[in-house]
């Protein structure tokens, strides 16, 4: 091997001092391979792996047939995959061809043709796309990192602190935030691009002013200049209603992080709502999309009341501790989701877990019957239909619509948030659905924990800062922002 690698590398000295003109054409018509021409085209395409994606190149003007080998899809995967950030190669496939165009996507019939990759040409217009920063202001948490990075780089807390963990951030400075963008309780459903948003969040968004002072610390902890790299920042999911008003709220907010962000001199800026990142985490760009969030609530149960219902259950069995942060641990640590809630109460589900600095805890049913007002609200004392039921709702109403283009979109259901990775979850309540719902609505139903657990959102704003196009079709510029300030923003 070694002798055919050098053998390799005398050809690829021999053609980087010859002539290639400007389109890229052959510089010699043909050249002896000796040795070479006896080995399969598997082994060829091995080698061109070995010499890396620099060198493999220049093998294109060595001959016709390497040339063939030099554009096979295969090497360029391989070298994407491991010289440039990419979970996989079929997350890579769904961002070039579906995402790549920008935002508003291509409707059908776009999706139902198969576009035509050169993943040579993605790699190399994938290497000079610019690092990005990504935050995602998650209700509980704040994840940051750079779009080059395998997975966010730190976090921060969007409480004041873990002890008092039911009084958020953005609750304390709600009273400055009404004259910005008024608070507003509200339910209902959001059509865009074939995306369905549900749920009720306890306060219709962070405050402006929280977030964008998230975001400002966030560059400052990872040592950015602002006016070096574009932002891609995730936008709390607000306003669900399809009303004039809902919408005005919307543009409301998105217009004021754009103008903030461009006021600390950020050069380009991409803002989409979590929900839309979550489908393009789970490699869809339509579906229910699901949030479960510490502010966020799913008819009227997140996770904020997930921890005081495990709360109480450990008062009541004498279990003493010093802070909800103590029960948000062990509620992502040993709670689930029974698939059969009755045939779990006959079993033996004791579990232990040491928490730091308090000791260790033994939890019994409580590890079951946490997650359960998911679909039994009113074990929590709560009015309210289940997550299954309204999911049921929304589904329906979906068939119902007989929208444009795919007609079962809606039967993908996407789960994002921290309280929706409880294990156990998505396969309950697909259970749930198809027992719920009538055979023509709930064939062909999935539901999809989230792809990458509590950093779903984070993951696919990733996937947008990767794109071989990214900031283009993507961006807003400071430019154009100023001259457009009513253009039609990404939501």
């Amino acid at each position: 091997m070694s002798m055919v690698l050098r053998r390799v590398w005398e050809l690829v000295s021999s053609t980087s001092r010859g002539k290639v003109d400007g389109s890229g054409a052959e510089a010699c018509s043909r050249s002896d391979l000796g040795e070479l021409e006896q080995l399969p085209g598997d082994i060829l395409l091995q080698i061109l792996r070995e010499l890396g994606p620099k060198d493999a190149a220049k093998m294109s003007c060595v001959c016709k047939a390497l040339r063939c080998l030099v554009f096979d899809n295969r090497l360029w995967v391989h070298f994407l995959q491991t010289y440039q950030p990419d979970p996989s190669s079929d997350s890579l496939f769904f961002a070039e061809a579906t995402l790549s165009y920008g935002y508003p996507l291509p409707l059908p019939p776009f999706h139902a043709r198969t576009p035509q990759l050169s993943f040579k040409h993605i790699y190399g217009q994938r290497a000079r796309v610019p690092g990005s920063v990504i935050i995602d202001g998650g209700s509980g948490y704040c994840k940051f990192g750079w779009s080059k990075y395998a997975s966010p780089s730190g976090r921060s807390a969007t409480f004041l602190e873990f002890g008092n963990i039911e009084s958020p951030m953005y609750t304390h400075s709600d009273h400055q935030l009404r004259m910005c963008t008024p608070a507003v309780k509200g339910t209902g459903l959001f059509f865009c691009n074939h995306c369905l948003i549900l749920g009720l969040e306890k306060y219709c968004y962070f405050g402006f002013i929280c977030y964008i002072l998230l975001s400002f610390s966030a560059l400052c902890r990872m040592q950015v200049k602002p006016n070096t790299q574009p932002v891609i920042v995730s936008v709390p999911i607000c306003h669900y209603d399809d009303t004039e008003s809902a919408k005005a709220s919307r543009r409301q907010l998105k217009e004021a992080i754009y103008s903030a962000l461009f006021d600390m001199n950020v050069p380009a800026v991409c803002a989409v709502n979590q929900a839309t990142l979550a489908l393009f985490a789970a490699k869809r760009t339509s579906g229910i999309a699901v949030n479960i969030g510490v502010g966020v609530e799913v008819v009227g149960l997140g996770a904020l009341k997930l921890t005081g219902f495990l709360r109480e259950k450990m008062q009541l069995n004498n279990l003493n501790f010093q802070s909800l942060y103590t029960v948000r641990t062990l509620k992502e640590k040993l709670c689930y989701v029974a698939l059969d809630y009755e045939a779990e109460l006959s079993k033996d589900a004791q579990a232990s877990f040491e928490a730091v600095g308090e000791g260790r805890f033994t939890l019994s049913k409580e590890r079951f019957q946490t997650g359960e007002i998911l679909f039994q609200p009113h074990l929590a004392g709560v009015q309210a239909m289940g997550l299954h039921q309204a999911i049921a709702l929304c589904m329906e109403h979906c068939h119902s619509a007989e929208l444009a283009g795919d007609s079962d979109w809606y039967k993908t259901v996407v789960l994002s948030g921290g309280s929706a990775c409880l294990p156990g979850l998505a396969e309950r309540l697909e259970k749930e659905l198809k027992a719920l719902l009538p055979p023509y609505i709930s064939n062909g139903t999935r539901v999809i924990p989230p792809p990458y657990g509590a950093d779903t959102p984070w993951f696919g704003a990733k996937i947008i800062g990767n794109l071989s196009t990214f900031p283009g079709p993507w961006c807003v510029t400071k430019k154009q922002f100023r001259q457009k300030p009513r253009l039609n923003l990404i939501w």
